[in-house]
């Protein structure tokens, strides 16, 4: 990988356009924009002015298929939710693997805090983040297709003894079946119980072209367009055996689309998201 991701950018601007909604928003991510290239920060800059943020989501809803913007949305205020739960039933170390440009080792509250990623994106991220927050932030560099997880995260200071949730937002899909095996495995080797890991994933089914969903092969091609195709999915139904098989139980599995009833129709936000797109979370 050469400089940083293209899906990592895309979510961050998701976030930044949320975050700059004058109503309605589902979370505050004030430092989204931040980790956005200028032409991106421009664009988020004149969303402040609600027609043109109107005309922007609708642009973006129409020209990607499948949802992407509103899915990205509605799972990062779901994965929030579940890591405020986790960090007030007794978490004490937060772990964002393939963190991307996630902030939320700095929007929600945790003892301490592990960014894993591949090195080029997480140098992005460090020249992007304020000086002052990255010093609070332990940055481990990890290719998930090639390093092995557990022992770079104890050397930067992680407490196998100490329950931890662990956020892995956005990344099984870009992965090969192997690569997803090794770090569920070292996961559950590495992590104290009372421990979550909060995971999202494609359902197997879109890959394949069996499932019959809407807007999947608009966003297939978008990503590979993008050079990070995907290459990775679960099926629902066998989650919880493989799972177990690794020694972790399915707590909780549902979709981006379940996620948008739960969040965005309450509001009356009638927005695309994907029933093939899933969040998942496996206690350890």
């Amino acid at each position: 990988m050469e400089g940083s991701s293209r899906s990592a950018e895309h979510v961050a601007l998701f976030r930044a356009l949320e975050t700059s909604r004058r109503r309605d928003r589902l979370f505050d991510d004030r430092l989204a924009a931040r980790m956005l290239p200028p032409g991106y920060r421009a664009v988020v800059a004149a969303t402040r002015l609600a027609p043109v943020h109107r005309w922007v989501v609708r642009y973006i809803d129409t020209r990607y298929a499948g949802g992407p913007r509103a899915s990205a949305v509605v799972r990062t205020r779901l994965i929030d939710d579940l890591v405020r739960a986790a960090v007030g039933g007794g978490a004490a170390q937060l772990v964002l693997l393939g963190a991307g440009f996630d902030n939320r080792a700095h929007r929600i509250g945790a003892p301490v805090a592990f960014e894993v990623d591949h090195p080029a994106t997480q140098a992005t991220k460090r020249r992007r983040v304020p000086a002052a927050l990255a010093r609070r932030v332990r940055f481990v560099p990890v290719d998930l297709t090639a390093d092995p997880l557990g022992p770079a995260l104890l050397a930067a200071g992680f407490d196998p003894a100490a329950p931890a949730v662990v956020v892995w937002e956005g990344v099984t899909n870009y992965l090969t079946a192997e690569a997803v095996d090794a770090t569920l495995r070292a996961l559950a080797a590495l992590l104290a119980p009372g421990s979550r890991i909060v995971f999202t994933y494609v359902d197997r089914a879109a890959l394949d072209g069996t499932g019959g969903f809407d807007g999947v092969q608009e966003w297939h091609d978008a990503v590979r367009r993008g050079g990070e195709p995907w290459t990775f999915g679960f099926d629902p139904a066998a989650l919880p055996g493989y799972l177990a098989e690794r020694g972790l139980r399915l707590a909780e599995d549902l979709s981006t689309r379940d996620a948008a009833a739960r969040y965005l129709a309450p509001l009356g936000r009638d927005e695309p998201t994907a029933g093939f797109y899933r969040v998942a979370v496996a206690d350890a």
